[in-house]
């Protein structure tokens, strides 16, 4: 659990109590490649701390995959649509790579979060943050070129483009393919 405590903590302090309380909830899983943490339109039950590996989000529209986002060591994946609104997930995570993670049920989470400063905190950070990513991704796909939009995302995810698909990466960026293969060799 070393990245993901050190991910933690990162975020904001997180004290010898609390992380004793999220362990108690914890157990190790682990998934190969290409699988489905979470289904669309399926209950999960589960969020995942990652350990080791990636994944990405994404939507499925008319029968084309939409990347929505990517995590990695230290991050947490789970359905916002369960979490706190109790409905099926809109969307699915899957594993990019072979992935080591300690998954907690949702009650459990929502527990937290709902009787411990420390983890309410925690959570608010965490989703401020995932705001923030999430309006300066709607800003940029509505203003910027797609080459500009290439190199921002270079910029916030450097590991992302060293372990991922390009064909993932244009899907988020909202081009094609061959449209990102071309930036690259500009």
């Amino acid at each position: 659990m070393e990245r993901i405590l050190a991910k933690m903590q990162s975020i904001c302090a997180i004290s010898d109590r609390a992380i004793e309380m999220l362990k108690k909830h914890l157990s190790r899983c682990d998934f190969p490649k290409r699988y489905l943490l979470i289904k669309e339109g399926i209950y999960c039950k589960y969020a995942y701390f990652i350990e080791k590996g990636m994944t990405r989000s994404f939507w499925l529209v008319d029968g084309q995959e939409i990347t929505t986002s990517f995590a990695w060591e230290g991050s947490i994946v789970f359905s916002m649509d369960e979490l706190y609104y109790g409905k099926v997930s809109e969307e699915f995570v899957e594993t990019l790579e072979e992935v080591e993670a300690y998954r907690i049920a949702l009650t459990n989470l929502r527990h937290l979060f709902e009787t411990d400063l420390e983890w309410c905190n925690w959570g608010r950070i965490i989703h401020q943050n995932e705001y923030r990513r999430l309006h300066q991704s709607h800003k940029e796909r509505l203003t910027l070129p797609g080459k500009e939009r290439y190199e921002a995302f270079k910029q916030q995810f450097p590991e992302v483009c060293q372990r991922v698909n390009l064909g993932y990466i244009a899907s988020y960026l909202g081009i094609t393919l061959s449209t990102l293969s071309r930036l690259r060799a500009e």
